[in-house]
């Protein structure tokens, strides 16, 4: 039986701003980091030993990543960073103050952007300012790739290949697997492993910083869930 654990990145600066983050790279608060360190604490305490380590190529994640692995003393252990671990690609909602769209757009249109299933953000083109087209860390993925904005569907078409091919292979030999990313990176995988209707994952909530572990059997079913907090 393999350990799969998930972790939400800790508070952001965006997240104590109240701003839509999607692909922004900005950094933890003072209080994510906090959680960070408290995750790893919580991981120590359940004494899991890790084998592989995930995280997305976005600052905030990587680092709760290393914050939790240090706090569990696993630090060394081999970590692999993919586009396809990051946040939900918010489009031009990114940078925007969520109380202030809410009040220009109304509560339910902005409430159908953040946790519709299938609805896109308004997209982003590749020629706007912002757009992660012009960011380097992307530049040796094919254009056509890069989204201008994604909803949670799209989120989880671009994570899945990832788990295919990287995570499952791991969990199947029987290896233990730490996973630090993002809310809506988080969900699609939480959606897929749990078999949760489109209709339902739209109350699931990620808590940041709360390390979620789950037992899998050898076809990776779920035996059983818990969080650590």
């Amino acid at each position: 039986m393999s350990k799969l654990v998930f972790i939400r990145h800790g508070q952001s600066e965006w997240n104590l701003s109240n701003q839509f983050t999607g692909w922004v790279d900005v950094d933890l608060s003072e209080e994510g980091v906090k959680q960070a360190q408290n995750a790893g604490k919580l991981l120590k305490e359940a004494g899991i030993e890790f084998d592989q380590a995930y995280t997305s190529v976005l600052t905030r994640a990587i680092k709760t990543l290393h914050y939790a692995l240090e706090g569990c003393d696993q630090l060394w252990i081999p970590e692999t960073k993919t586009w396809r671990l990051n946040e939900r690609h918010y489009g031009a909602l990114q940078g925007l103050n969520k109380k202030e769209t809410a009040e220009k757009y109304g509560d339910e249109q902005v409430h159908i952007w953040r946790r519709s299933y299938d609805t896109l953000p308004p997209l982003l083109k590749a020629t706007d300012e912002g757009s992660a087209a012009n960011d380097r860390r992307y530049a040796n993925l094919d254009p056509r790739i890069v989204p201008g904005g994604e909803n949670l569907k799209v989120t989880l078409e671009r994570v899945i290949p990832f788990w295919e091919d990287e995570i499952a292979p791991k969990l199947l030999d029987g290896k233990n697997v730490i996973i630090a990313a993002h809310g809506n990176s988080l969900r699609a995988l939480t959606k897929y492993i749990e078999n949760i209707s489109d209709a339902d994952i739209m109350d699931v909530e990620m808590a940041t910083g709360e390390p979620v572990v789950y037992d899998l059997d050898d076809k990776l079913q779920v035996v059983s869930k818990k969080k650590l907090n």
